[in-house]
């Protein structure tokens, strides 16, 4: 190339770019901007969740009857927010939207038992059965430091025997039970001698009431150590009044971990991992909410458990897939939602994933200033508390 030719070049470049330097800027700007708020989500830190919550304002009781708990209603297009009780929720939603519910049922997995020799009191609390047949569990242990490999711990009256055979945390240990019976009568036995797993952030002890209330009415699937909390405000009632309306109510299954409450120790979000917790969308449940998406209705997700569930089953063209497995999806701002346009969810404590998921969903800022007003208005927080409908 000649030197007249190359430098003819640039010049027609230099002139091309000041013809076109407000459309080369807008081009820029939109990069920059775009680059600015992924950095802001990839930063999103934990204390960007912190807020004071008075231990008054966590509810120790559900209310007498379910669907006449507190509903926050907010609107995500126009910010408005509107203050209802649950059983109102069915006027948000028309024929051909989709209702979509966790079925899992929680199993009493609070054991108190003692230790060999010593007869020390030991809290076990069962997460999950490793292998039916050996009768191995993964559990936690309270106080560990008694527990050691080779323990046995007797619980009842000593009809029912356990043996430590592994260490997998500082907490956490493996245990065989020691039973001969059938398969039936030995989760017969773990339902008499369990206690309801209320969370620890409910500082009372449990009650009868609470086998049925820290449960959904429409609970099947036995594995939960822990409630589908925004289920429990749904009743019969509500639930028909639905289904008169064309709402499809259908149905997954995630069993609830303790993880649900574990704390998050990172200030770097992205660094935070979530215990992993076993589900399954049946093929009825993912065609209807496919339909329901091609029909641009709603889809509901009645709780976090059930978002998570969805947002781990989403195929490469945008859908929900039947599927079965483990999940340890970690949702929080700036995530984008692929299934669900309206999620119904609990108040939530400081600095938890669950917040962290409504925040995604709901936008940061406009559920932050909710739960400002929720304080104020003194809405019930955590597990028997209030819920809000995010639309």
């Amino acid at each position: 190339m000649s030197t007249v030719l190359y430098y003819g070049f640039q010049i027609q470049g230099y002139i091309d770019f000041m013809l076109n330097k407000q459309n080369y800027l807008l081009i820029l700007r939109t990069y920059l901007i775009h680059d600015f708020w992924s950095i802001q989500a990839f930063n999103m830190k934990l204390s960007a969740f912190k807020f004071d919550l008075p231990s008054s304002h966590i509810a120790l009781h559900p209310t007498e009857n379910r669907d006449e708990s507190r509903l926050m209603v907010i609107h995500r297009d126009t910010g408005e927010i509107e203050h209802k009780t649950f059983k109102d929720i069915v006027d948000y939603f028309d024929e051909g939207d989709m209702v979509v519910i966790n079925d899992t049922k929680v199993f009493p997995a609070r054991l108190y038992g003692n230790k060999e020799k010593t007869g020390a009191k030991i809290e076990v609390f069962l997460l999950r059965e490793l292998n039916k047949e050996m009768k191995l569990w993964d559990v936690l242990v309270d106080p560990a430091r008694k527990i050691r490999v080779g323990n046995k711990l007797y619980f009842g009256e000593g009809e029912l025997v356990a043996e430590v055979i592994d260490n997998t945390t500082s907490r956490g240990r493996t245990i065989r039970f020691l039973f001969d019976g059938e398969e039936d009568e030995f989760y017969r036995m773990i339902d008499r001698l369990g206690e309801t797993p209320l969370p620890k952030s409910i500082k009372r002890s449990t009650v009868p009431e609470d086998r049925e209330r820290f449960q959904t009415i429409y609970a099947k699937n036995v594995g939960a150590v822990a409630a589908p909390t925004a289920g429990l405000h749904f009743t019969q009632q509500v639930l028909k009044r639905l289904e008169i309306k064309g709402v499809d109510i259908n149905p997954v299954t995630l069993h609830v971990g303790l993880g649900t409450f574990r704390p998050v120790d990172v200030e770097d979000l992205t660094k935070h991992k979530m215990d992993s917790e076993n589900y399954f969308v049946p093929e009825p449940t993912a065609e209807r909410v496919n339909r329901a998406l091609d029909e641009k209705k709603r889809v509901l997700a009645i709780g976090t458990t059930v978002m998570r569930t969805l947002e781990s089953s989403v195929s490469a063209n945008g859908r929900l897939k039947a599927n079965e497995g483990w999940t340890d999806k970690f949702i929080f701002p700036q995530y984008e939602f692929k299934i669900c346009n309206a999620l119904v969810t609990n108040f939530h404590l400081p600095e938890s994933t669950l917040l962290m998921m409504a925040s995604a969903f709901g936008g940061y800022d406009l559920i932050m200033e909710a739960y400002k007003i929720a304080m104020k208005e003194k809405y019930r927080f955590f597990t028997y508390g209030d819920a809000m409908l995010i639309l």
